[in-house]
């Protein structure tokens, strides 16, 4: 992992992932970190998949692809100072808790480090795979993100630096946000169009910030699906699957809600992006 040195799995302004681990017994002990506080993900490098053999090159200049991210920029730029705009600005955030928190509505429970120990720390190490599964791709085409080639704002005017450094395709927090959507999508079956809407929308909050086109988005999807997939091959996950949906199964049975304004996010979330794929 190279940008920034501080596993930035959105490829955006991204401190950690995670700070310091719940401390109850039912967290999986012995996961290794990439460094101290940043758990590593479930793949082993050399189980990780090439992000550079299996996606196209991102959208030339004057190319059909490139005209609809236009299209599709001009339509989330309308969005801007809804209160749509302001959940993607809460969207952008990956910092401890907030990444986990945005799918708190769609599951239905609260899901925190104390309450959900295991769930919580499986979402954070997926959420580890799927987002630095864009990496290769990133590296190898350094494609330039909306903000800089029109020079209109975007959500978080603080990482502008750190952003344009950062290749734009695929994008990383897309993919972070669809892998963790999938991931819970089996631990609440119950609740799967919720959480796949929410996972839907993650992503789509990097195009109304003005720092992600739609072909990076619909690439980030693809590497998160294939990574989730990969996952299950690996025998702690499946079992961490299954105490997470303990853990999922009792949190609802005690209706234990989520802290998040869940009745502000579904007015915002009922903004949509229009033509969004």
């Amino acid at each position: 992992m190279s940008r920034l040195a501080v596993l930035r799995v959105a490829g955006a302004g991204l401190a950690l992932l995670t700070s310091a681990w719940p401390t109850s017994a039912q967290v999986r002990d012995g996961v290794p970190e990439l460094m101290p506080g940043v758990p590593a993900g479930y793949l082993l490098e050399d189980e990780k998949l090439d992000s550079v053999a299996l996606l196209p090159a991102p959208p030339g200049s004057g190319s059909e692809s490139g005209a609809l991210d236009q299209q599709m920029h001009n339509r989330a730029a309308a969005l801007r100072g809804t209160p749509r705009w302001e959940l993607a600005k809460r969207d952008a955030s990956l910092a401890p808790d907030d990444a986990v928190g945005a799918f708190a509505c769609a599951v239905g429970i609260e899901i925190s480090r104390t309450g959900t120990p295991r769930l919580y720390q499986m979402l954070q190490r997926v959420m580890v795979d799927a987002g630095t599964s864009a990496d290769g791709a990133k590296r190898r085409y350094q494609a330039l993100r909306p903000f800089v080639v029109n020079g209109e704002t975007m959500c978080t005017p603080e990482e502008d630096a750190e952003l344009r450094a950062d290749g734009s395709y695929p994008s990383g927090h897309t993919a972070l946000g669809w892998g963790a959507a999938l991931a819970l999508v089996e631990v609440a079956p119950d609740r799967a169009n919720q959480i796949i809407a929410r996972g839907r929308s993650f992503g789509e909050s990097r195009m109304i910030c003005n720092v992600h086109w739609q072909s990076d988005i619909l690439a980030g999807r693809f590497m998160a699906g294939a990574t989730v997939a990969k996952i299950h091959s690996n025998p702690h996950f499946r079992e961490d699957m299954a105490i997470a949906r303990q853990e999922y199964l009792r949190a609802r049975d005690d209706e234990v809600k989520p802290s998040r304004d869940c009745n502000a996010e579904s007015s915002a979330l009922a903004i949509r992006l229009p033509g969004a794929l």
